[in-house]
C-alpha cells in the first residue's frame, strides 16, 4: 500500500499589501489610459508640431522621425507685435475678468447672506449667467449692445443724451470726457471683460457664500458689542475669514479666463482690439492654415497654465493635506 503524499501548498502570491497594490493599479489603469490617450498624447503631438513649419494640408504626409525641427515658429511669434499685443490683451482680460467676477460674487454673497423672503429664488436667479448656454447669452448681449437695435443705445441716446449710438462691440477705442478732460478707453475690450465678469461671478458667489455661512456668528456679535461699524466688521472679521477662499477662486478663475475662447469669439470674433491668445490659435489654424504657429501659441499658453497649476498645488493643495 503506497503512502499518500500530501500535495504541496501553493505559495502565497505576495503579501496582502502587494495584492492590494496590484488591485489598486488594476482599478486606476483605465483612468490612466484615458488620460494618456486624451491628454498626454495630444499635448506631445502639439509640442512636436510647434517645432515644425507645417501647413494644415501637409499633416497627412508628415513624418515625425524624418521631419526637420526648428525654433522658427517661436522666433517669429516672440518677434511679432501681434503676438505680444495678444499676450497683453490676454493678461488684461484675465486679471480684470477675474477681479470683476470675485468682486461681483462677493457683493452678491453679502446681499443674500441673511435670510429674507424669496432668498432661494434670488439665489437661483444669480446662478443663471453661469449655467445658461454661452451662445444664447452672448447673442442677447450682442442685441442689447447693438448700435441700431440695442436697448442700451436707445436709453443712452433718448434718456442720457448721447450724441450718437456707441458700437460697443466693434469700436476699438472710444473717448470719455470727465471734468473737461478726455480719456481714451478700449471699448470692445471693456465690454468683453464685463461680460466675462458677469458670466463668471456665480462661480465666486457659491464659494464665498459657503464660506460666509461657516463664519461663527459670535465673532460678529462680539465686534458689534464693542462698537465696530459694519465696515470694520467686514474688514477685520469677514475679510480675513474669506482670504483663503478668495485666493483659491482667483487662481482658478485666472486659469479659466486665460484659456477662454467662446466668449470673445461669439461677441467680437477677436476683432476691435480683443484678440487673445486663444483666438489667435484659432486664427493661425483656420485663416492662415499655419499649424506650426498655432501649436506654438498653444504651447505657450500651456506653459503659462502649467506655472499657475504649480502655484495652486504649492499654496493650496498642500495646505489641505493632513499633517
Amino acid at each position: 500500500m503506497t503512502a499518500v503524499q500530501a500535495k504541496p501548498k501553493r505559495r502565497a502570491r505576495g503579501t496582502r499589501a502587494q495584492r492590494d497594490a496590484r488591485a489598486g493599479l488594476a482599478l486606476v489603469s483605465p483612468t490612466v489610459i484615458v488620460v494618456v490617450v486624451m491628454v498626454v498624447l495630444p499635448v506631445l503631438w502639439a509640442l512636436l508640431l510647434s517645432f515644425q513649419r507645417i501647413r494644415l494640408i501637409q499633416i497627412r504626409r508628415m513624418d515625425i522621425l524624418g521631419s526637420e525641427y526648428t525654433l522658427r515658429n517661436y522666433d517669429l511669434l516672440f518677434g511679432s507685435s501681434d503676438f505680444l499685443a495678444a499676450i497683453r490683451v490676454t493678461l488684461m482680460y484675465s486679471v480684470l475678468g477675474t477681479f470683476g467676477a470675485i468682486a461681483l460674487g462677493l457683493i452678491a454673497a453679502l446681499l443674500v447672506r441673511r435670510p429674507f423672503k424669496g432668498r432661494a429664488a434670488v439665489r437661483g436667479v444669480m446662478l443663471l449667467p453661469y449655467v445658461a448656454p454661452v451662445v444664447a447669452i452672448a447673442f442677447i448681449w450682442r442685441v442689447l449692445l447693438s448700435p441700431q437695435l440695442g436697448f442700451v443705445n436707445a436709453v443712452g441716446t433718448d434718456v442720457l443724451g448721447w450724441d450718437s449710438p456707441i458700437p460697443f462691440l466693434s469700436q476699438e477705442r472710444g473717448e470719455i470726457t470727465l471734468f473737461g478732460l478726455s480719456f481714451g478707453v478700449p471699448t470692445a475690450l471693456l465690454m468683453v471683460i464685463f461680460f466675462e465678469s458677469w458670466k463668471s461671478f456665480p462661480f465666486a458667489f457659491l464659494f464665498i457664500l459657503a464660506r460666509l455661512q461657516a463664519v461663527p456668528g459670535e465673532l460678529e456679535e462680539a465686534a458689534k458689542m464693542d462698537g465696530a461699524t459694519p465696515t470694520q466688521v467686514f474688514r477685520h472679521i469677514l475679510l480675513p475669514q474669506l482670504a483663503g477662499v478668495i485666493a483659491l477662486i482667483a487662481v482658478l478663475r485666472f486659469i479659466f479666463t486665460f484659456n477662454a475662447f467662446d466668449e470673445i469669439y461669439l461677441l467680437t470674433g477677436g476683432g476691435a482690439g480683443t484678440e487673445v491668445l486663444a483666438t489667435q490659435v484659432y486664427s493661425f489654424l483656420t485663416a492662415r492654415n499655419d499649424v506650426g504657429a498655432s501649436a506654438a501659441v498653444a504651447m505657450f499658453m500651456a506653459a503659462v497654465l502649467a506655472v499657475l497649476l504649480l502655484v495652486y498645488l504649492k499654496f493650496f493643495a498642500e495646505r489641505d493635506r493632513p499633517a
